[in-house]
């Protein structure tokens, strides 16, 4: 009997835990689907709704609009780094080069977004900026480099050359259809890296 009252004492006080974490997640999915079609100007009452909690929840979770973006951003990040290990395990080389970066293009429309909150919210944004570099640069090296040990794209592109290109192609983000003509250039970029392969470099071990 003491046993089972324990368990259920235990349970009760990992429910609040699990159901925070999850009214967590819930905010963040809805907050980036709603700032990346109303902007920073979007209304946080509707980002609730959309994740299906009070708008006192979304507060005690993020005190500020600002936290509230940072958390998106910094979630998107992460999941574009856990993406690069997924697609390293299960897609082919180039596959995984090319899934990643189109994956990018939607994360550049939610950045867009918040581009002006970010921005409001010195000094965090400069390490927010350093941080999303280093993952980004790390991730994508890594796809890079495998794709050219496999001898199946040129070797001479490094990781800081090929998200200045991305940065690039997205520059017309502010135009209709933007997403559709940077899928088409990433295509194309990616196909381009093909070309020009010297001597395949022999497998990482």
């Amino acid at each position: 009997m003491t046993s089972e009252m324990g368990a259920d004492a235990l349970k009760a006080t990992r429910r609040p835990r699990t159901d925070a974490l999850r009214n967590r997640e819930h905010l963040l999915a809805a907050a980036k689907a709603v700032f990346s079609v109303g902007g920073p100007d979007a209304s946080l009452e509707a980002v609730a709704r959309r994740a299906g909690v009070g708008i006192g929840t979304l507060y005690r979770h993020f005190p500020t609009r600002e936290a509230l973006f940072e958390a998106v951003y910094r979630r998107e990040v992460e999941q574009l780094a856990d993406l690069a290990e997924r697609l390293r395990a299960d897609a082919a080389p180039v596959e995984a080069l090319r899934r990643w970066l189109r994956s990018n293009v939607e994360f550049v429309a939610t950045k867009k977004g918040m581009a002006a909150a970010l921005a409001l919210a010195a000094p965090g944004s400069s390490e927010l900026s350093a941080y999303s570099m280093e993952r980004l640069t790390a991730a994508v090296g890594m796809l890079l480099e495998r794709a050219a040990a496999a001898g199946e794209i040129r070797g001479d592109i490094g990781p800081e050359d090929l998200l200045r290109t991305l940065v690039g192609m997205c520059i017309i983000h502010d135009r209709p259809g933007w997403q559709a003509s940077v899928l088409r250039l990433v295509d194309v970029f990616v196909d381009g890296l093909r070309h020009g392969v010297r001597t395949a470099l022999p497998p990482p071990r």
